[in-house]
Order: C-alpha cells, then sequence, then structure tokens
C-alpha cells in the first residue's frame, strides 16, 4: 500500500494500525475551485491525490489519500502565510463553532486506477474564547505556522484553544484513523 501523503500526522497513524506502506506525496494543485464547498473540496482533493500516485504506481497497488480542511462559515481556513494571518484566523474562531471535513480516498493502480473507495468525515469544534496574549503566545510557540485554521489539535492547539469537539478526533488530526482501518478491512487490505 502507498500513502499518498507526507503528513507526519497521518504517516504516524497509519503505522499504529500495523500495515506496512510506502510513502509518496501526491503533486497536485490544491486550490478551491469557484464557489467550491470546503466539504467537495477535501473529497475532491483526496480522489485526485489517490488517482495521481496510482497513475504511477505497480499495477495492483493500493493507494490511501486523505486531505483536511478547516471552515468558519463555510470559509475554508487555510495554513496562515505568516505570524498575522495566524491571529487573524485564531481571533476569528475564538469562541466560536467551526467544522473539520477530512476526505478520504482508496485507489487500486492500474492503466486506469480505479477508485475503490471515497468519504468525507466531518466534525464539529468549539474553541474556548481566547484573550489576546494567549493568541500571541500560542502563535509565537510556531505550531500553527503549518496547520490548516492555524491549530493543531493534537498539540498545545488541542490543550489551550479547544472547547469541545463533536464527532472523530482524528478528523481534525488528519485521518480517521478507525473508519480507515474498517474501510481497509473490508477490502481485503
Amino acid at each position: 500500500m502507498i500513502l499518498a501523503s507526507q503528513s507526519p500526522r497521518r504517516i504516524e497513524l497509519l503505522r499504529e494500525t500495523g500495515r506496512s506502506f510506502a510513502v509518496q506525496p501526491a503533486d497536485i494543485d490544491e486550490a478551491a475551485r469557484p464557489g467550491e464547498d470546503p466539504f467537495a473540496l477535501v473529497g475532491r482533493l483526496a480522489e485526485e491525490k489517490a488517482r495521481h500516485v496510482a497513475a504511477a504506481a505497480a499495477a495492483g497497488e493500493l493507494v490511501l489519500a486523505a486531505d483536511t480542511v478547516v471552515a468558519l462559515d463555510g470559509r475554508i481556513l487555510g495554513k496562515p502565510a505568516g505570524d498575522e494571518e495566524a491571529r487573524s484566523m485564531l481571533h476569528a474562531l475564538s469562541g466560536r463553532v467551526h467544522a473539520v471535513a477530512t476526505g478520504v480516498a482508496l485507489a487500486r493502480a492500474g492503466a486506469a486506477p480505479e477508485l475503490l473507495e471515497r468519504f468525507v468525515d466531518t466534525c464539529e469544534v468549539r474553541f474556548h474564547e481566547l484573550t489576546d496574549e494567549e493568541v500571541d503566545d500560542y502563535v509565537a510557540s510556531g505550531e500553527p505556522a503549518d496547520k490548516a485554521g492555524a491549530y493543531g489539535i493534537q498539540g498545545a492547539g488541542g490543550r489551550l484553544l479547544v472547547h469541545s469537539i463533536h464527532g472523530d478526533f482524528y478528523t481534525v488530526v488528519g485521518l480517521p484513523i478507525a473508519r480507515v482501518h474498517r474501510m481497509l478491512r473490508a477490502l481485503g487490505a
């Protein structure tokens, strides 16, 4: 099996299933299409990543891909371009509920890669009311720099910013691993 992601969190989660796999990130355009819903976006990107890597893989090889998005009021909050954008995102999330969605796709390599499964898992996350000092301290930690929505639930962000979640914690991390494990098992992988 190939994991079409270089995300350290996804690699760690998939390793915990005991499966052996190679890592081959997909190099695709991840831009949203005009008017594209955040949940449709992650499903499409996961499928495109799986098909892209499967197109170059050995016939019969399974390729697992995922993409995660943070959305507030239907607006996608990607990875912040810098500290000021991270502060702005965190202030926007302060005291509010937002959605996190992870799209997952599984393809089998061949002349025309076959999509075996695709799903989008969603979760609601509520932040505490954040003070300017809390936001500044968190941004200074460096953790928001490479995280969608400018926070990582598995790190200090989860301990300091998140009030509650409704849904699968691992969807927010970037791979709903129990659902993925069951999907792979059902396919005999």
